[in-house]
């Protein structure tokens, strides 16, 4: 009887040692495989973040929403463990990668958002009123191109724009020789109360 029951205790025992590296394997891969679906989901929930602001910005700035819908999150839910996980992680991976292109589109709106700019005339009223001293068109333009050199600012626009402002009042124009300059309208100057109290000294 010991001589029987030996090999079966053997097999037995094999038994239960592939059992329970398969039981640790599997844990393994339900752990890496729960990882990268956490890893997927956080990627996922970013790309809706953004996803929801650019939609807010095209909202605020007036344009109708063209871009395709999102995936929706139901999509993205958690397998079950019993599931194979060689197929699952594969087919989650699918879900980001889908996403990027709608994001990249956004992106390409929240650039055009970001082009709506000052205008020149703004640019030029800011630009004088900033300034000490008063300023040439060809000053006032190179300025303006350091500051904004995607706009492409030339003087003989600047000089337009800045004689528009100084019909309009909102600028002033001076010569000294053969050169122009403008300034920003002077504020109402308070000059009256100096000059009469210098007038009763020179009256003493």
């Amino acid at each position: 009887m010991p001589e029987s029951t030996a090999p079966a205790t053997e097999l037995t025992s094999q038994y239960v040692n592939q059992v329970a590296s398969d039981l640790e394997r599997n844990v393994k891969d339900q752990e890496r495989i729960t990882a990268e679906i956490t890893a997927l989901q956080q990627q996922l929930a970013a790309l809706q973040h953004d996803h929801t602001v650019l939609v807010n910005m095209q909202q605020a700035l007036g344009v109708a929403a063209t871009t395709p819908e999102p995936v929706r999150a139901d999509s993205a839910t958690v397998p079950s463990p019993r599931q194979k996980a060689t197929a699952k992680p594969r087919k989650q991976a699918k879900a980001p990668t889908a996403e990027k292109p709608a994001a990249k589109k956004q992106t390409g709106k929240k650039s055009d958002a970001k082009t709506v700019q000052p205008t020149l005339v703004e640019l030029v009223r800011t630009h004088l009123t900033e300034q000490s001293e008063p300023r040439s068109a060809a000053e006032i333009a190179t300025a303006l191109s350091q500051a904004h050199p995607a706009r492409g600012v030339k003087t003989t626009v600047v000089r337009t724009t800045v004689e528009n402002l100084v019909a309009r009042n909102q600028a002033q124009r001076t010569k000294q020789g053969n050169s122009v300059f403008y300034t920003a309208p002077n504020p109402p100057e308070p000059t009256a109360a100096p000059k009469a109290e210098t007038q009763p000294e020179t009256a003493g």
